[in-house]
């Protein structure tokens, strides 16, 4: 069998697979519902980027470890950071598996070239950092990014440092720091052209997740 029919093959029980668990979601707990979803999605992403079965084996199990589930709690918590955050730039938003995201542009949290936690972030942090100790299901995960001017030597330092800044606040309010998670991107994911000045500004940027797990998991 040659590649490209292999992958073809992979991608339609990919697809296939994908239609009968969103079929069959009803019977379902939420964890259920979000792992399963999950690793038809994982599937089919392991068919682009292996172009073989096994790959998108591969990826059906690290989608399957999602198992994130969107609670009332989750959905307060986006509305608090909603309202926190109104008018300043900052993006929230509830991710294809169940987690909450907030993307903190430059402007709010470092300056160009430092670590060091602007002041019109704390309080964005100070709210993401309420009641988070009354929810010990779940996990907090800091990406930081920065633009392409510099080398990687400088910039992938900088953006695990400003990750770093992040959790030590939130450490500082209360937040257990072995709960949250911290890695640097450096300039490798950008969300804008980095041959301009508001390009670049976007992508010097951190990103915070929030993600809980059904209680026992």
């Amino acid at each position: 069998m040659n590649i490209s029919t292999s992958r073809h093959r992979a991608l339609v029980a990919g697809v296939s697979a994908l239609a009968l668990l969103v079929s069959g979601c009803a019977n379902m707990t939420e964890t259920q519902r979000s792992a399963a979803i999950g690793a038809g999605v994982g599937s089919l992403a392991g068919v682009a980027i292996g172009n073989n079965r096994q790959s998108a084996a591969i990826g059906a199990g690290l989608g399957a470890l999602g198992g994130y589930i969107w609670s009332n709690q989750m959905a307060q918590k986006k509305a608090a950071m909603e309202q926190a955050t109104a008018g300043t730039g900052v993006e929230v938003s509830q991710t294809a598996d169940n987690q909450l995201r907030l993307n903190i542009p430059s402007d709010i949290s470092f300056d160009t070239g430092r670590a060091d936690i602007k002041p019109n972030l704390r309080p964005i942090l100070d709210q993401f950092a309420q009641g988070l100790a009354n929810q010990p299901n779940t996990e907090i995960r800091i990406l930081g990014h920065t633009d392409s001017t510099g080398s990687d030597a400088i910039n992938d330092p900088l953006s695990v440092n400003r990750a770093a800044s992040a959790r030590s606040y939130l450490a500082s309010r209360g937040v257990d720091s072995r709960r949250v998670q911290i890695d640097g991107r450096g300039s490798y994911e950008p969300i804008a052209d980095n041959n301009t000045d508001y390009g670049r500004a976007r992508n010097r940027r951190i990103e915070i997740f929030l993600a809980e797990r059904e209680a026992g998991r």
